[in-house]
């Protein structure tokens, strides 16, 4: 890659654009607005939809291990652009759902979940990790920025689109963003690094290194990672799902709560950029704790009740914790384990960080029915990310830390003396 699309930044611009249209903006945070004109459409229950989003959901973090293997032994593009057509494809098809065949309506939502997997970070955090190295940190969460600015757009537009020509076509409508906004800048500027980009790749000039995802899956500091990134989203998530129920449950009006879901959303985006470009200068170690620190003054902001405009804080607290997630769980598997099995031990994490997704909300609605009131989950939650803190402080000295800029030879600063 040369010239002017050769420059690697085009691949953190592209995973942007990419990511705005994923699975987490396309699937889950859209999932609210087709909800009520779907089911009211079809005569199905809410019930039944709601399970064949968490079918989704879930075939798509365990569908995330076989993307990480594949992508270890093939080009990212040739990994990428198939999932990305029957992808598109899957979710058009949501348009042709019939109130006479549940059983379709659950196989559509299985098939893109499965497909649906390539749209995650995993292959595009697994590109540009092979493209960065000291700007690593920046690269990954300018990237991944894209998956907050798609949750602040794509309801919105949803929204839009079946508001005025209906919710089968706002499917349709969906299908083609993600050939737009995936398949076409995954085809021009998605690749990996070749022995010619080394002047541009630090990691291209050697073979790259690290350990086997059977190493690293023996590996305390694997398990400590995982682990801390699975209690850090089911915390996080089971907060910020629920904020617009506990605000309106305390008076608040239903537009103004749900407006708080904008400032997590560009929480979301600030907390990645300043996360990663954070993490190229400091250990992140200690970059995590800041961040993980953020959501429990967010949590507690909303336990105490206190009135406007300590929720919105509260909220973007929230939104800045997990947005900085998803950039660490990244930028710490490369660091720790290298990038010889990114694809597979990347893919291990984000399985487990896709099912805590999902359990935090549940944890958090089956808490509101026993105890009606949020506070005593959302206390074990503060518990869990301090916990979260002391796992991510004690993983030590990274295993494969930045290179350093190579010295220039020689003869070049005798050049420059004459």
């Amino acid at each position: 890659m040369t010239g002017f699309l050769g420059n690697r930044w085009w691949v953190v611009a592209a995973s942007a654009c990419g990511l705005m249209v994923g699975t987490g903006s396309i699937v889950i945070f859209s999932f609210g607005i087709f909800l009520k004109p779907v089911t009211e459409a079809l005569g199905i229950s809410r019930g039944d939809l709601s399970s064949a989003l968490f079918l989704s959901s879930n075939l798509t973090g365990f569908a995330c291990l076989g993307v990480g293997w594949l992508l270890d032994r093939y080009s990212a593009r040739t990994v990428m652009l198939p999932g990305i057509v029957l992808f598109a494809a899957m979710i058009a098809a949501m348009g042709f759902m019939q109130a006479d065949s549940v059983a379709m309506i659950y196989v559509i939502f299985a098939a893109a979940g499965l497909f649906g997997a390539v749209q995650t970070p995993l292959p595009y955090a697994a590109t540009v990790s092979k493209w960065f190295d000291r700007e690593r940190g920046l690269a990954l969460g300018l990237a991944t920025a894209g998956v907050g600015l798609g949750t602040v757009l794509i309801p919105q537009i949803a929204a839009a689109l079946i508001r005025n020509v209906g919710w089968r076509e706002a499917y349709y409508g969906l299908g083609l963003a993600i050939l737009v906004m995936a398949f076409v800048p995954v085809m021009l500027f998605i690749r990996d690094p070749v022995a010619s980009d080394a002047e541009e790749s630090a990691v291209a000039r050697s073979a790259a290194p690290g350990v086997e995802a059977g190493v690293a899956l023996r590996s305390w500091r694997f398990w400590a990672l995982t682990i801390a990134f699975f209690l850090g989203v089911v915390s996080i998530n089971g907060t910020i799902v629920h904020i617009v129920a506990l605000l309106t449950d305390r008076g608040v009006p239903a537009q103004t709560a749900v407006g708080l879901m904008s400032a997590a959303g560009l929480a979301i985006i600030i907390g990645r950029i300043i996360c990663g470009w954070c993490l190229d200068r400091f250990h992140g170690p200690y970059v995590a704790a800041c961040f993980f620190v953020l959501p429990m003054a967010g949590i507690a902001l909303l336990v105490s009740g206190w009135d406007m405009p300590w929720p919105v804080v509260g909220a973007a607290l929230c939104g800045a914790g997990i947005g900085a997630e998803v950039d660490l769980m990244a930028f710490f598997v490369s660091r720790y384990f290298g990038l010889k099995a990114y694809g597979t031990i990347y893919g291990v994490t984000f399985t487990l960080f896709n099912v805590g997704t999902g359990l935090g909300p549940a944890l958090s609605g089956r808490a509101f029915d026993y105890f009606h009131s949020y506070t005593q989950i959302f206390l074990v939650y503060e518990g869990a990310l301090a916990v979260v803190c002391v796992l991510l402080v004690g993983l030590g000295p990274y295993a494969y830390p930045a290179r350093r800029p190579l010295p220039e030879p020689e003869h070049s600063h005798a050049t420059r003396a004459a």
